[in-house]
């Protein structure tokens, strides 16, 4: 059975929440048929590459500090369970997770793998670490050795800092904003709405406009079709709109700007 579209569509939905984890299932399980509009494009075992990767990585992030905790678990089942896998796939995911426990795991070749086997696609690679990010703030927080294992793997799949800490501003400002009851201030959420659009407090409305712009046309999905990105992934590129839209409004109300 060919799984690769309805895993890589579920693990990149499922950063989006159940409902994008069931449409990108669902995409994923078109494209693996190449049915109902949607090109079919082999991957060439990158979808398998991604899972192990993913689960092992994920293993190794979460006892990089010596303790596995508790959300951290829930964190790896709730994305096994929006990826809809199969029995076989979950034992398959929990070996990997064990498996990356270990401190002598050699993360840095098995990251290598990914990024030789992921090539120039830029969006799957910052997918990878949004997943271990997402992973490793299951109880919001993020120490320092944890971090630092991250920056590894941002590195190792040429990702910068600024992105890294893009990521992390865009899910805490996400889990913020479901968080935030009706009525909050926007000034509650500026500082993270800064951080979403890489900037500081003393950013000029001009530069505020600019990054907003920016990061839009990296992000929509339109353009993401336009530059290859498969239906499958889709689903991540609006949330992710969403959000930076988001902190666009929050700065917009609190600078009473036009």
């Amino acid at each position: 059975m060919n799984w690769t579209g309805k895993l890589v569509g579920a693990i990149i939905g499922s950063m989006a929440g159940p409902v994008g984890a069931a449409v990108g299932l669902f995409l994923g399980h078109q494209f693996d048929r190449g049915v109902g509009g949607i090109r079919r494009v082999s991957f060439d075992g990158v979808g398998q590459v991604f899972f192990e990767t993913t689960f092992a990585v994920m293993g190794h992030v979460a006892k990089a500090d010596g303790r596995v905790s508790e959300a951290e678990i829930e964190a790896a089942r709730g994305i096994m369970a929006r990826m809809r896998l199969d029995p076989g796939q979950v034992q398959q995911a929990i070996r990997l997770f064990n498996t990356g426990k270990d401190p002598d795991w050699p993360m840095q070749r098995e990251l290598g793998r990914l990024r030789e086997a992921l090539g120039a696609r830029h969006t799957l690679r910052r997918a990878f670490l949004e997943i271990q990010m997402e992973a490793a703030l299951a109880d919001g927080q993020l120490n320092a050795t944890r971090r630092d294992v991250l920056w590894r793997v941002a590195s190792s799949l040429d990702l910068g800092r600024v992105e890294m800490a893009q990521i992390e501003a865009l899910l805490r400002f996400g889990r913020g904003s479901q968080a935030r009851p009706p009525g909050t201030s926007p000034q509650a959420s500026a500082a993270e709405a800064y951080r979403v659009l890489g900037l500081e407090p003393q950013a000029s409305d001009a530069d505020i406009k600019l990054a907003y712009r920016r990061l839009m046309n990296q992000h929509h999905p339109d353009k993401l079709r336009a530059r290859g990105m498969p239906e499958s992934m889709i689903p991540v590129a609006e949330a992710k709109t969403r959000e930076i839209r988001s902190a666009w409004e929050t700065l917009r109300a609190a600078r009473g700007m036009r």
